[in-house]
Formats: structure tokens, C-alpha cells, sequence
């Protein structure tokens, strides 16, 4: 078979939402993040074992997204949306019954004249300057907040994933002075703020790269096993090049394997000769540029070139694979493509 076999652990994905609820209070609800189709990795499976493990409540990106999940999982969790009540979103908010977290004085009109007697939420920006109102929007909906019982108040930390920035504390200030008197549930961190400690945590928390075995959670289970068919070995002589521009040029002979992905399959065309692939526990150096659909490895140190080649995996993370790269574990997840078989393991 010339597919590479993508292999989600869904146990693990399980396992690492457990331990990051441990972390939290007793009184915190530990939620979960399932946008992007589940940082790519399927958004239906992916929910749908978190809720056996005891999550019962999502947060998606779009309105579309939620309705989606709304379909997989049923009508008891909640479902909250990042990006709020935008134009044209009501239909599928109220149907789905969705929490748009308004994050401007626009939405908050939106929602209050479209569907008033529907649950939400507020998304404040304590810093980022990405969504949320600041103080001066949010302080004249103040009385709003307390009359109407939103379900959440929530913000986001710009630089959980640096225990050490001035700006946490700086936005946690922030964001209990914004919230002050407001008998709301509040919300402040997702994964990196779980790992500052409780006084981050508030009433629920949000991990989204923790859950998928990325950082800056060290001690999450690896949840993405990735390996890529050999389709070719061939020998190359002192001298000769591999790949468009010959960018690699054999120092000794060597073998040299092509494997089935490229970057139309999400692997980043920036890892090329600093990326590496294993065969078990053997490291083996990605060579020359990545092609759409193919990759060449040095397999030059094996004594048996195997039928696979695995790129992610036990022995090699997403923020691994990302540093060759030159990106982010983020990136490497929502890029894999979907040519790839996706196999669903436990749950």
C-alpha cells in the first residue's frame, strides 16, 4: 500500500486530558479544545473519546465547527465558540445550541437582538490584542453581564508557554480586575496556564496542545504515530545528488530510500535536510528538498531497509519533528494532510 498510516492513540489523547485535570483544582471543570477538526486529527473521534473520559465541555473555533460536533456528540455537552456571534450565525447557534463568546460590543448587539433568551458567554482581551473587548468596551456592559447571567467570562494568555514572562501575571491582573463582582464562571488559561499553577485556573480551564501530546505539557503521552511507505531504495555514488536543485550531494556511497508524502501531505517543505525519519530506534537523515509527494532518506546505516519509515511517532514528537522544521508542534498537527489513512486506536 502506497498510503502513509497516520495512527491516533486515543487512549493517550485520554490519558493526557486526565493528567491535566489533575493538575487543576477540585472545583475546576477542565474542558477541551477540538478546533481545527481536532488540531487535524478528527474532531468527532477526538470529542468523542475526551467525553468518555469525562469532558463536558468543547470549544471549537466557528459556529460551523460546533454544529459539527453538536452532531457527534449529542445534546448534553456544551459547546462553546471562540469567535463568537458573527453575521448570519444564529440560525445554527440556536438550532445546535452553541455559547458564542461575544467579544465585542457589536456581537454583544448582535446576540441580544437575534437571541435573547440564548446562553452566552464574554471573551475579554487582557493583552493579546487578538479577540476579546478591553476594559473600556467592556465596562459600560458591565450591568449587562451581571442582569443577563452570561455562562462564561473568559481571556487568553499570550505567553503561558513562557512561565517566566511578565506578561502572565501582568494579564492576570488584569483579568480579575475586569471581572471583579461578576458571579460569572471565569476562565483564564488553557494549557500553558494550567502549568503556571492554581491561581491561573479560575473556574474552568482549556487545554487544547496538551491534550495532543505537544508542549508545553513534558509529560504528555505521544498521541500521533506517523509512518510513511518506502516505495524505492537506490544506490548512490560519491558525488551524486538527490532531490530537485541537487541541494545533497553524497559524501560516500550511499542508499537512499523514497518514501510516499511530501508537503501536499502536510510535511513541511522547510524540514528538508534537517529533518530525519526512523526505522525503530535508528535515526535516519531526511535528504535533499521535499517534493509534493515524495521524500529521500538515508537509510545507508541499515542493515534492512524496512517496508515503512516512520516520521512521527515514540521516538520522534510533533515539536521535534517541528524544530527541524523551523515551526511550531501546532503547525505540524493541523498540517497533516488527508491523503493519509487515519487509524483510530483504543477509546
Amino acid at each position: 500500500m502506497g498510503t502513509a498510516i497516520l495512527t491516533i492513540d486515543l487512549d493517550a489523547l485520554a490519558a493526557n486530558w486526565r493528567a491535566l485535570d489533575r493538575l487543576t483544582g477540585t472545583r475546576v471543570q477542565t474542558a477541551a479544545v477540538v478546533k481545527a477538526d481536532a488540531y487535524g486529527l478528527g474532531a468527532a473521534p477526538v470529542a468523542k473519546a475526551l467525553a468518555k473520559a469525562g469532558a463536558t465541555a468543547f470549544f471549537v473555533a466557528l459556529t460551523e465547527e460546533g454544529a459539527g460536533l453538536r452532531d457527534a456528540l449529542g445534546p448534553k455537552p456544551s459547546i462553546y465558540v471562540f469567535s463568537g456571534h458573527m453575521h448570519g450565525d444564529a440560525p445554527l447557534i440556536k438550532h445546535n445550541r452553541l455559547i458564542p463568546l461575544l467579544n465585542s460590543k457589536e456581537q454583544v448587539h448582535r446576540h441580544f437582538s437575534r437571541l435573547p433568551d440564548t446562553p452566552y458567554g464574554f471573551q475579554l482581551d487582557t493583552g493579546m490584542n487578538r479577540l476579546g473587548m478591553e476594559q473600556a468596551d467592556f465596562l459600560p456592559l458591565r450591568n449587562m453581564a451581571l442582569q443577563s447571567e452570561p455562562v462564561l467570562i473568559m481571556s487568553h494568555l499570550a505567553c503561558a508557554d513562557a512561565p517566566d514572562d511578565r506578561q502572565n501575571p501582568a494579564q492576570l491582573a488584569a483579568f480579575i480586575d475586569m471581572t471583579k463582582t461578576l458571579a460569572a464562571p471565569l476562565s483564564l488559561s488553557a494549557t500553558g496556564g494550567i502549568l503556571l499553577g492554581l491561581d491561573y485556573h479560575f473556574d474552568m480551564t482549556r487545554p487544547g496542545i496538551g491534550l495532543y501530546g505537544g508542549l508545553p505539557f513534558a509529560d504528555a503521552q505521544p498521541v500521533v504515530s506517523l509512518s510513511l511507505p518506502v516505495i524505492q531504495t537506490r544506490p548512490v555514488a560519491t558525488g551524486e545528488t538527490v532531490g530537485y536543485g541537487g541541494t545533497w550531494v553524497a559524501k560516500r556511497p550511499s542508499r537512499i530510500a523514497t518514501v510516499a508524502s511530501g508537503y501536499a501531505d502536510g510535511l513541511i517543505r522547510a524540514m528538508g535536510g534537517r529533518g530525519k525519519l526512523l526505522a525503530g530506534e535508528n535515526p535516519c537523515p531526511l535528504v535533499g528538498r521535499v517534493s509534493m509527494d515524495l521524500m529521500g532518506v538515508d537509510v545507508s546505516d541499515l542493515d534492512a531497509v524496512p517496508e515503512s519509515l516512520d516520521i512521527l511517532g515514540a521516538h520522534q514528537s510533533i515539536d521535534q519533528l517541528a524544530d527541524a522544521a523551523g515551526t511550531i508542534g501546532y503547525e505540524i498537527l493541523t498540517s497533516l494532510g488527508a491523503r493519509y489513512k487515519r487509524v483510530y486506536e483504543g477509546g
